[in-house]
């Protein structure tokens, strides 16, 4: 050999060399002109046929990013990339490889590796900078073809999928752990983060379907694929722990794989380890309850019930009935009037922290109506349940009232002496006790006493309300029903009986079909926010909105002899309109409502109501709706929105095709196809009452296309904003639905504004427009989410009180939770996780506060929430151990672990728990089947704060290598939370209450037993007289529902949630194994 290179291999280098570049071309011009996958699919084997290249450079080329163009994937890249894996021109492994090489995951992976000091060497290739969406679209299309055994067909292929699925296992974890260091963004968006997380839930599937594919697995018993499964359980044995937060169930799969699966084909030594490790884990499982700990005092602070309260109504009220009766009953042990006093201090304690630091009227007019009609029902409850122990109403009402700050809520001689008092103030004491009277638990005598002085104030004229005949009596007159509505302000313990009535009355209406009543009902109550606060006092979604849902989803054709098709749109817009109000202000999900098909009309306007749908992809009949409202409202020679119209499209398409519409509006208006009195002419239309319900959606997809659109459509936008919100001619009964309109888009839409507004500070036109929000905004949401103002204070005014030492305490805590890549390493306790253990210090030391009255010390449940949605789960617990440990280490024990217990134990507004099967939202609502009828995998929600602990509890004995005090402390407190939590046992060997002497004893033993089998079955209790004090106590309108709170998901930061009304196409597929969405999505 002289080293000189023949002529054929010569030959075969050139042809190497031009078939890339042909490759090269041709992708690159089927990007600039936008060429369609059908096309695509046509060319591309004619190209390969003259031009051939092996998979893994065809896949390089598509995924590769270039100096012109790097910043992401071309939305048309996965389009491409379906075609070619059909035509078996790149493979899964290939396109694997591809994607990792130019992950901008390698960015937060080289921070790793560089504070981790390995040797870092100066990238020679391009990478991407944000290619988390299209890596996620792609992940989801190879998990279809892996489910459908398309892609790993032999050996070879199970191999190389192997090595590439450990190769990007390394590349999350690294970029897992980067995140996880920066939790508050400093290097990297809580975007980016999100972002990141999204793409990994995709290559979870793909993985899990790798893990359960039989070629792969007969590929990985064999003694040659010796280097694949060492690659595999390594990655695994990093990669489990940064996904153990948020994906808890795969983690235990994967880990099984590991654990199992590949050391079954391991040598001897080796599956002497797996087996080792495996028998450690179930030691730590089962000898959980033979650790013996040194007990410390139970004691019922005054702060444990107060955080349980706070966190019931700090977003969506979740007053649970059952829930809190069990509560309350494991938390005091049966002392009920111990619980009593407790309750009813509490209940006054969470008010005057609202009052004390300026929640706000709404949230005051809330918590007082708590106090004043719900507590004096809770507390009847209790007296009914007292059938063993005596109870004494007056003397606990008057105990409780005795510790309550008369500064804060004076006395009726106070009054007078105190100025710039709110009514949310000066009567709570006043109010509270009549309504107590209402109810039979206060005689007039002693409230004289109460008081302080002789009052002039006196119970409802109309008495006591009961809910049975409050319902016959709306159903005889519908203008009852409209009164009982106003009623809902009112603040004199009438106000429970009057919206169990209402949603009683709105239900029979549904299931009758009055649609003409309802559509006045409907109305009126979305015009007025704070009553939808009021009924949730006293029922759950469920019951409310599931009849709506029901009529909306089967409303009927039109009759053969229809005179008019106006009133239908009118009577099911209304319906509409109060549906969406619950919705977007709580941010329900499908499950509370307990919609069971995400097929009907209802599951398809809260997955895809705001969502735009392009032209070709509508149906025949569909088209010909658009076109129709297209020349009715934007067509004066086309005789208007008649009859005609109407008749051909039902109102359920109608809805659905809104956003659809408007987008067709503002693309005519930004190329000038439409004049301005064409367009004042069709949203004069949409601006009355038949077509106002409409504007929420349209709304909602204007808001998000501001986001996204260039500049000629978003001024198109900004003025079809201005007809809508600033209509020159509209009548009394518009301009109120209108505001109820707007009261449910303001969030999403003043962000979008405002986002806008920086992007043109000098636009004139933006600010009219906020003004025109401004008195909606704060009516838009109740979700419990923080502030930004709140969050900017906690991250930031804490900095600097952070306990010497306390940091690397923190960062022990969570290297023993194995929590790489979780919510982060904590190795900084300054910020948001400062503030959480300040705030347990504040409430420690105000629960040891023994003199009666006291200011209760400020609290607010949504930095426990904002602090579980940015930190996790596991990271919040380290925080809260940590600092019920030092607690206890200076003699605070007792207050601290029912502070720390009451914290985890409280109720979560944002959980997104009733979409995942443990909600009650309905029978067999948290599984919803596809329009195939198939019930898919729900979604993987977060982990609680109960759920880590349990984690940390079964892992006690790691903990005790470590650090014996921190092992005691978690199993100590694990303790206690099951203990508060435990559900009720069966009733055994119960007294009838006829035999104590009850009126009405046969309904409460059956309202008693349903409490403790914690069943969905209502409990009205109207005609008891439990004859207290010889004043007839009445225990009201109790309904005893399910104890499990039916709460809905996502990241959600309440007021400020800035992202919180963008939607992404497709997203509803994300916890399904249905991937045929994925095929038809267009992403440009």
């Amino acid at each position: 050999m002289d080293g000189t290179s023949s002529p054929a291999a010569g030959n075969v280098k050139g042809n190497a060399t031009a078939s890339v570049e042909q490759w090269t071309n041709f992708l690159s011009s089927a990007e600039t002109r936008r060429l369609d996958a059908d096309t695509f699919r046509t060319y591309a084997p004619m190209l390969h046929s003259k031009h051939r290249l092996p998979p893994s450079h065809i896949a390089d080329l598509l995924l590769r990013p270039t100096r012109s163009h790097r910043h992401s994937l071309d939305p048309r890249v996965p389009q491409y990339l379906q075609a070619l894996l059909a035509l078996r021109l790149v493979d899964a492994a290939s396109v694997l490889g591809a994607l990792c090489k130019y992950s901008s995951s390698h960015a937060q992976a080289d921070e790793v590796h560089r504070d981790q000091g390995r040797p870092q060497k100066k990238p020679k290739i391009e990478r991407w900078r944000s290619s988390y969406a299209s890596e996620e679209v792609i992940f989801w299309r190879l998990a279809k073809c892996m489910s459908q055994g398309t892609e790993v067909k032999s050996s070879s292929d199970a191999y190389r999928v192997a090595i590439m699925l450990a190769r990007w296992m390394n590349l999350f974890t690294d970029a897992a752990a980067a995140f996880s260091r920066d939790a508050f963004g400093a290097m990297h968006s809580l975007q980016a983060k999100d972002d990141m997380e999204n793409s990994r839930n995709a290559f979870l599937i793909l993985l899990l379907g790798f893990c359960e594919n039989h070629v792969a697995l007969a590929t990985l018993a064999r003694p040659l694929a010796r280097g694949a499964r060492k690659h595999l359980s390594e990655s695994l044995e990093t990669f489990i722990p940064s996904i153990m937060q948020s994906s808890p169930e795969i983690a235990g799969t994967l880990e099984r794989f590991r654990t199992l699966t590949l050391s079954s084909s391991e040598p001897a030594d080796k599956k002497a380890t797996a087996v080792s490790e495996m028998n450690s884990f179930m030691d730590n499982l089962i000898g959980l309850d033979s650790f013996q700990v040194p007990e410390i005092p139970v004691v019922n602070s005054r702060a444990g019930l107060y955080i349980y309260l706070n966190a019931a109504l700090v977003g969506r009220p979740l007053i649970d009935d059952s829930a809190l009766f069990t509560y309350l009953q494991n938390r005091y042990q049966g002392d009920i009037q111990t619980t009593a006093v407790q309750l009813i201090l509490a209940s006054f304690d969470v008010l005057a922290n609202a009052v004390s630091h300026n929640e706000g009227s709404r949230t005051g007019h809330l918590l007082k109506s708590y106090l004043v009609n719900k507590v004096p029902l809770i507390l009847g409850m209790l007296a009914a349940s007292s059938h063993v122990y005596p109870f004494d109403a007056e003397f606990c009402i008057t105990q409780a009232l005795g510790q309550v700050d008369t500064n804060v809520f004076p006395t009726l001689a106070g009054m007078f002496d105190m100025q710039n008092n709110s009514s949310f103030q000066d009567s709570v004491r006043q109010d509270f006790c009549f309504a107590c009277l209402l109810h039979g638990l206060l005689t007039q005598t002693a409230i004289e006493t109460l008081l302080g002085d002789i009052t002039y104030q006196s119970l409802p004229d109309e008495g006591r309300y009961i809910k049975g005949a409050l319902v016959q009596s709306c159903l005889e007159d519908p203008e009852q029903t409209k009164k009982l509505i106003g009623e809902l302000d009112n603040m004199n313990g009438n106000v429970g009986a009057a919206a169990q009535a209402i949603i009683e009355v709105i239900g029979s209406l549904c299931r009758n079909k009055e649609t003409m009543t309802l559509k006045h009902l409907c109305s009126q109550l979305a015009s007025k926010p704070l009553s939808l606060d009021i009924l949730l006092l006293f029922d759950k979604p469920y019951k409310i909105l599931h009849p709506l849902c029901e009529l909306l989803d089967n409303w009927g054709g039109y009759d053969e002899d229809q005179g008019e098709y106006q009133p239908v749109y009118e009577e099911f817009g209304s319906i509409v309109l109060l549906l969406l109000a619950f919705v977007y202000r709580y941010n329900l999900s499908p499950a509370d409502l307990g919609i069971r098909s995400m097929d009907s009309f209802v599951g398809k306007l809260l997955s895809r109501g705001s969502l735009s749908r392009p032209l070709n992809e509508l149906s025949e009949q569909e088209s010909s709706h658009i076109n129709k409202w297209i020349h009715g409202l934007l067509d004066n020679e086309a005789g208007g929105l008649g009859d005609e119209l109407m008749s051909s499209c039902p109102p359920q398409d109608f809805y659905l095709l809104i956003p659809t519409l408007f987008h067709q509006i503002v693309l005519a208006l930004s190329i000038g196809s439409l004049t301005e009195d064409m367009l004042k002419g069709g949203l004069e239309y949409l601006v009355d009452v038949l077509l106002l319900p409409a504007l929420v959606p349209a709304i909602l997809f204007l808001s998000n296309q501001l986001w996204a659109d260039a500049t000629q459509g978003q001024h198109a936008i900004i003025r079809i904003l201005q007809l809508i919100l600033q209509p020159t001619s509209i009548s009394n009964e518009a301009s109120t639905m209108l505001a109820s309109v707007l009261n449910i888009v303001a969030k999403p839409l003043d962000h979008s504004l405002r986002s806008y507004q920086r992007q043109d500070p000098k636009c004139q036109e933006i600010e009219p427009l906020l003004r025109a929000l401004k008195e909606s905004l704060p009516l838009s949401r109740r979700t419990g989410g923080a502030d930004h103002t709140e969050l900017e204070c906690w991250t930031g005014t804490h900095a600097s009180t952070t306990a010497s030492g306390a940091g690397a305490a923190i960062h022990n805590m969570n290297n023993n939770m194995n929590n790489n890549g979780g919510s982060g390493s904590g190795a900084n306790t300054s910020g948001l996780s400062a503030a959480v253990r300040s705030t347990i210090t504040s409430l420690v030391h105000w629960a040891q506060i023994t003199t009666l009255n006291g200011i209760p010390t400020t609290y607010t449940h949504r930095q426990i929430l904002v602090a579980l949605k940015i930190h996790g789960a596991k990271h919040l617990l380290a925080v809260l151990l940590e600092e019920l440990k030092n607690q206890t280490e200076i003699g605070n024990g007792s207050i601290a672990y029912d502070v720390v217990t009451a914290i985890i134990c409280a109720p979560d507004a944002t959980s997104d728990y009733a979409s995942t099967g443990g909600g009650a939202g309905g029978p067999g609502a948290a599984q919803l089947p596809d329009e195939n009828g198939a019930y898919v995998i729900p979604l993987q929600r977060r982990l609680t704060l109960r759920e880590a602990l349990k984690a940390e509890a079964d892992d006690w004995r790691a903990i005790q290598k470590r650090d014996p005090s921190m092992a005691e402390t978690v199993v100590r407190l694990y303790r206690r939370v099951e203990a508060q939590m435990a559900p009720p046992p069966p009733p055994q060997d119960t007294p009838e209450l006829g035999e104590l002497g009850v009126v009405g004893a046969g309904e409460l033993q059956e309202a008693m037993v349903a409490v403790a089998a914690d069943s969905v079955d209502a409990m009205t209790l109207d005609t008891v007289d439990l004859g207290l004090r010889g004043s007839g106590v009445g225990v009201g309108d109790m309904d005893m529902v399910s104890a499990t709170n039916s709460v809905g998901g996502g990241l959600d930061l309440g007021s400020d949630d800035i992202f919180g009304g963008l939607q992404m196409q497709g997203a509803g597929d994300f916890g399904s194994t249905d991937f045929s969405a994925w095929d038809s999505m267009i992403l440009d």
